[in-house]
């Protein structure tokens, strides 16, 4: 009787990673008669997803591919919602989709000009993006403070529950033929004379494939290290404060601060930082079950995983500043999680021309839940040599913005902060 540690599986596509990104690509890929294993070294959707806020977001993006991309998501989101709801039936959990918008506010005149001009980029590149006068900030926002310089309505902007979304893609996949492997972890590739790829090494043995998807979100670099293709994806550590539940409709939109596409975009904004180096701002918004999310940070600390408390105050603070009402709301408990970041703030989407059969989607830093559907049609539609959503070109891994070749000698770097 064989040693069915040593029994290769096949597929035609192996996905390393079972977050949403991964999730959402196994399912594009299974739909369109792929044959898909998913892998993942622990629990499907248990890292970098269930860490995440659930955000849908365009208001954050500035014009070019990123936007292109975001908007691409806000079209295929709401259809997505739709099949998954009918394909997995009211039995399912809920997704807790919710199209409720985002208000972005600026506090100074400053940062109302920048407010002002970003969106009107947007605007003339497609994105809605309204301002609204004091009269409509109060309405959209009773709870707001007064001293508001400027604000601008989102109506596109959207939530969902972000670890239930991905368990649906992933019961979409299976559903369509796709197995997903958990407690898997990859080991190293399996290459033919050439050095294609032919598949990967695991602790469950070898997985045969000719094409092999990075969606290993934070560890990407890592796996694409071990697969000889480095790329620039480091950790970006991000904290979250979750209050007790409040009355409904008390804070109705996502409510950001104008610093909040700052400190996502910039790698050094000192106006925002923390003693400990992480940049802040103000994010909140409600969610279902009746908890308010607060954020937000950011911070290079490799994969340290511990709460830093100074950056937790200053969160706290500055949604204080936003809702003078949140200094009475107990805070229930923090989190923290890993964003999967690229120096240059695009995803990684496409082949790598250096293994041939290596395919990316990473780097897409907190912008994953969002851009997870328009990521996985695009990765389908290159693969199978289809005409693509948006341009794939910004995305590919040989771009300028990540160093091009220099990728290979950035890349031993990553996952060590």
């Amino acid at each position: 009787m064989p040693n069915t540690s040593e029994v290769a599986v096949r597929a035609d596509i192996v996905v390393i990673g079972a977050g949403i990104t991964g999730a959402a690509c196994a399912r594009e890929l299974a739909g369109a008669g792929c044959s898909v294993t998913v892998l993942d070294r622990g629990a499907a959707a248990s890292e970098t997803t269930a860490h995440g806020e659930g955000n849908i977001l365009a208001s954050d993006k500035a014009p070019g591919a990123e936007l292109d991309l975001a908007r691409a998501s806000l079209r295929l989101w709401p259809r997505a919602v739709a099949e998954l709801h009918e394909e997995l039936g009211p039995g399912f959990p809920d997704l807790e989709w919710n199209p409720k918008g985002g208000l972005v506010v600026a506090t100074t005149q400053a940062g109302a000009a920048g407010l002002l001009r970003f969106a009107r980029e947007q605007r003339d590149a497609g994105l809605a993006a309204h301002p609204l006068d004091a009269p409509d900030v109060r309405a959209a926002e009773p709870a707001l403070t007064t001293d508001i310089a400027a604000a601008v309505h989102y109506p596109q902007d959207a939530q969902v529950q972000p670890v239930a979304a991905a368990e649906a893609l992933l019961a979409s996949a299976r559903a369509r033929g796709a197995r997903v492997s958990q407690q898997t972890t990859v080991l190293g590739p399996l290459r033919n004379r050439s050095g294609a790829l032919l598949g990967v090494r695991t602790t469950a043995g070898p997985w045969h494939a000719p094409v092999v998807v990075n969606a290993a979100g934070p560890w990407a670099g890592r796996v694409a290290r071990m697969l000889g293709a480095p790329v620039p994806v480091t950790p970006r550590r991000g904290m979250v404060l979750v209050t007790a539940r409040v009355p409904p409709l008390t804070i109705r939109h996502k409510v950001y601060d104008a610093d909040y596409v700052g400190t996502f975009a910039e790698a050094d904004a000192p106006q925002t930082l923390t003693d400990s180096g992480a940049l802040t701002s103000s994010v909140v918004e409600s969610t279902a079950a009746g908890p308010l999310l607060i954020g937000s940070s950011r911070q290079h600390t490799g994969f340290d995983d511990r709460l830093r408390v100074d950056v937790l105050a200053r969160i706290a603070a500055k949604a204080v500043r936003l809702f003078p009402g949140l200094a009475d709301v107990p805070v229930m408990r923090a989190y923290g999680g890993f964003r999967p970041f690229t120096p240059d703030h695009l995803p990684i989407i496409g082949p790598d021309e250096r293994v041939p059969g290596l395919w990316h989607a990473t780097g897409h830093e907190g912008a994953g839940i969002g851009l997870s559907i328009a990521t996985a049609r695009l990765l389908r539609q290159t693969i199978l040599n289809e005409a693509p959503i948006v341009d794939p070109g910004p995305f590919r891994p040989s771009r300028p913005g990540l160093g091009g070749g220099d990728a290979a000698r950035v890349g031993p770097t990553a996952g060590t902060g």
